[in-house]
């Protein structure tokens, strides 16, 4: 919010500024056309859906400043090749937040952990098909972004037996009832845990030894745009290190910028559960768009194992 403040102070520009609850609301407000955005910030997961259904504009690199400050394992990835659309804004992982004042809860180091039975009804799962099923996924040595259907089918029934550990099915509600102690295990991303480990210092955040998923947040122009300088502007504001610094100790995300990154506290960075080594990420997979059946069929599954709790 200060660097809202402090861009409109220094350029003149008025932000109005929406959030949504997730990528397929934005999506949907941006084909409405009602409201004339001209910054977007979808996640790496939704960006090839959104070029698919031509939602966004390419983004002309000679107008930003600061893009060599951004870290080059997040550039060019295979949701967006040469980052012709977007540009990585926050990155983090997604794994596992533990209470160490439960002395088998800290003992947590992968996905497969999950299963013991020491854990009934200890369990805050996401409430995300891509991430519940990726998980579970991952835990048998399979990629996040499996696509065949018997594959899939079959995680989805060692999900089931995971049941009797799960305690509750949420997303924003994890963080308050991990701060809470009102239970000893939740899934969540890594900038929800740093804040969860802000306001209880009980938990840590657990990174699976046998999978994660790395992903970046970014800004994107939508194809309802009319102020292209001002999104431009916007921007590069925001990829000035001085400022990703103070917006990422703010957020609680990680910056891809690498300037950023180096002015941040030594404990934060040095915290490999938040900023893991390239040696760790280069195990991890980002989420892949899978085409509209496969989504329609993790969406289903997972519907139908969330009816059976």
């Amino acid at each position: 919010p200060e660097w809202m403040k402090a861009f409109e102070k220094e350029t003149g520009y008025h932000i109005i500024y929406s959030t949504f609850d997730s990528n397929e609301a934005m999506q949907s407000k941006i084909k409405q056309g009602g409201t004339r955005y001209d910054l977007v910030f979808p996640s790496e997961s939704a960006v090839p859906k959104m070029l698919e259904e031509n939602l966004l504009l390419p983004i002309d690199h000679s107008q930003i400043k600061g893009l060599e400050n951004i870290s080059p394992y997040l550039l060019d990835n295979k949701f967006d090749p040469k980052n012709q659309y977007t540009i990585p804004y926050f990155w983090g992982t997604i794994g596992i937040m533990v209470n160490q004042k439960n002395s088998e809860a800290n003992k947590i180091t992968k996905w497969a952990d999950l299963w013991n039975p020491a854990f009934e009804n200890d369990i805050l799962m996401v409430d995300g098909a891509r991430e519940s099923i990726g998980f579970a996924l991952q835990s048998t040595n399979q990629s996040l972004n499996e696509k065949n259907a018997d594959t899939v089918a079959q995680s989805v029934k060692q999900m089931e037996t995971l049941q009797p550990n799960v305690k509750a099915v949420l997303t924003d509600e994890i963080k308050t009832l991990m701060i809470n102690n009102d239970a000893p295990i939740g899934i969540g991303y890594s900038g929800d845990a740093a804040f969860v480990m802000s306001e209880n210092p009980d938990v840590r955040y657990v990174v699976p030894e046998d999978g994660s998923a790395i992903w970046t947040d970014n800004f994107a122009i939508p194809k309802t745009a009319q102020n292209f300088e001002g999104a431009y502007t916007f921007i590069n504001f925001m990829l000035r290190p001085e400022n990703a610094k103070q917006n990422a100790e703010y957020v609680g995300y990680a910056t891809p910028n690498e300037k950023a990154k180096a002015m941040l506290p030594e404990e934060l960075t040095a915290d490999e559960s938040f900023y893991p080594s390239i040696e760790t990420i280069e195990k991890m997979e980002h989420y892949e768009y899978l085409g509209k059946e496969t989504v329609e069929m993790y969406n289903d599954l997972f519907l139908a194992w969330k009816m059976g709790l």
